[in-house]
């Protein structure tokens, strides 16, 4: 890892399979144990039910509301501050219950890569997106 200061650029946000819109803050192979993402969910759009192999996830909610579900817990609302922890697969979405969009920071140890990423489906099979 090198010292450095990234800069927020909205302009590289993406959307996903996942039904949100990404834009990685910081992704690097040269810091391969920490990835920042902004996502935005807009209202009404519940992103698809996923886990992440070997890779925990945190989400801190920046702005809107929202109901995340983890892994045997109950549904619950979500507002700016609120911090979700999610462990190496647990099954995960969120729901963006606002008239707003639904603005959070993933935060992913180790740093997020897409095979990571296993899609659940309804009758609980995996996938691979």
């Amino acid at each position: 890892m090198k010292a450095s200061i990234l800069k927020q650029d909205l302009t590289r946000e993406f959307y996903t399979d996942e039904k949100c819109f990404i834009t990685e803050l910081s992704n690097s192979s040269d810091d391969i144990e920490l990835s920042i993402a902004r996502a935005r969910v807009e209202p009404g759009v519940t992103t698809s039910l996923h886990k992440l192999r070997n890779t925990a996830e945190r989400y801190y909610i920046v702005s809107g509301q929202g109901s995340v579900e983890v892994g045997d817990l109950l549904a619950e609302i979500v507002e700016p501050g609120d911090v979700v922890i999610i462990p190496p697969m647990v099954k995960q979405r969120i729901t963006n219950t606002g008239t707003d969009d639904l603005i959070f920071l993933a935060l992913c140890t180790p740093r997020f890569v897409t095979d990571a990423y296993l899609e659940v489906k309804q009758n609980n099979a995996e996938s691979d997106i």
